[in-house]
């Protein structure tokens, strides 16, 4: 994985999710990552689990449920491989120590780890994540700026710099109020760091699609959505799920706002230059009267006015002409240009315009 290609704020990058969707049925997850490769998503995103009796509860009423919905070391290993073989980036959302370790001790093929928002302040995870080379991403919905601090303190004084922060959480039915995105903004800049988004619209909500496309629009190019082979169908992580044909009119759009958004290139970009043409678009300085040769130009022989021809006079030089003298006659409605005055250089500042007592 490039880390430029993630940042690259002109495309989209965009994770495909699969969650527990699966069931614990390995065939089921095998044509989740065939279909985010088809639609060409940037990476596929997994939740491992090796331990469940480290990750929750003995008690816990889904710690049984849980158990059935877990591959083993060898499975995961293979899946990893057929993920890259179809080109996509690997996320691995590690529910305990344990997968972290396995990750890391075994040299998977896989660009990041990702820590859910439930375990951000988990010291044992952070501590092991120190150990991870390569990008790491911090769930940080629900969380507050201090946990968020502590867990990015933590890896940075730990020798991580690549973090980035995936915002966003998970409530039913989606109230917009509690999105907050410009929130992300305010994060951003806080902690100088990468920011995406996951989208957890309900996968029924009518703004789905709007909604998830919205950070892009705000320069945020990095989107997380949870998929689902089989749209609307009551599986484990299917509320937030959209299907190969959401997935596919999000990226469109997403490609769209970020074209739009632009790079806040401050320098006129060749159209912008042609559409400010003085004369055509913007108004030239034109003779507003016939003026003789030898005539001072002034407020009252000069005018503004949109022409055929271009004119090398910007309109913001206007005072600086005035108190000039024509060096042959001007017609009236005639582009006001250098040939036809005796042009002295003058500073842009109102005490220097001395012409006017002229």
């Amino acid at each position: 994985m490039d880390r430029d290609v993630m940042l690259n704020i002109k495309k989209p990058y965009i994770i495909g999710e699969t969650a527990y969707n699966h069931e614990g049925d390995l065939e089921y997850l095998y044509k989740m990552v065939d279909d985010i490769s088809e639609l060409g998503l940037n990476a596929v995103k997994f939740h491992i689990l090796l331990n469940p009796q480290s990750y929750i509860h003995k008690k816990h009423v889904l710690l049984n449920e849980l158990k059935k919905w877990i591959f083993n070391k060898d499975q995961w290993f293979e899946l990893i491989n057929y993920s890259k073989e179809k080109k996509l980036d690997v996320v691995m959302l590690c529910d305990d120590v344990e997968s972290v370790n396995y990750i890391i001790k075994n040299d998977l093929n896989v660009d990041f780890i990702e820590l859910h928002a439930s375990s951000l302040n988990d010291y044992f995870l952070l501590d092991s994540l120190s150990n991870w080379p390569k990008e790491i991403i911090l769930g940080i919905g629900g969380s507050k700026l201090d946990e968020i601090l502590y867990a990015v303190n933590f890896l940075r004084n730990n020798g991580k710099e690549k973090i980035i922060l995936m915002y966003g959480f998970q409530n039913y039915p989606t109230n917009y109020s509690d999105i907050n995105l410009s929130k992300m903004i305010r994060i951003k800049d806080l902690f100088d760091l990468p920011v995406g988004y996951a989208d957890h619209t309900a996968f029924d909500d009518p703004n789905n699609e709007f909604v998830s496309v919205m950070p892009a629009s705000m320069g945020f190019n990095i989107l997380e959505k949870h998929y689902t082979p089989d749209f609307g169908k009551e599986r484990i992580d299917y509320h937030a799920a959209v299907g190969k044909n959401q997935f596919l009119r999000i990226k469109k759009l997403i490609e769209l706002a970020l074209c739009v958004y632009g790079t806040g290139e401050l320098e006129l970009s060749d159209p912008e230059k042609k559409y400010g043409n003085v004369g055509p678009m913007k108004k030239a300085i034109v003779a507003k009267k016939f003026i003789k040769e030898g005539e001072n130009l002034s407020l009252d022989n000069l005018w503004f006015k949109r022409t055929i021809e271009e004119s090398p006079i910007e309109q913001n030089e206007f005072l600086k002409l005035l108190g000039l003298k024509a060096i042959k006659d001007i017609k009236e409605d005639e582009l006001i240009t250098f040939d036809k005055i005796k042009y002295e250089f003058k500073n842009n500042n109102l005490e220097d315009f001395t012409n006017l007592q002229v």
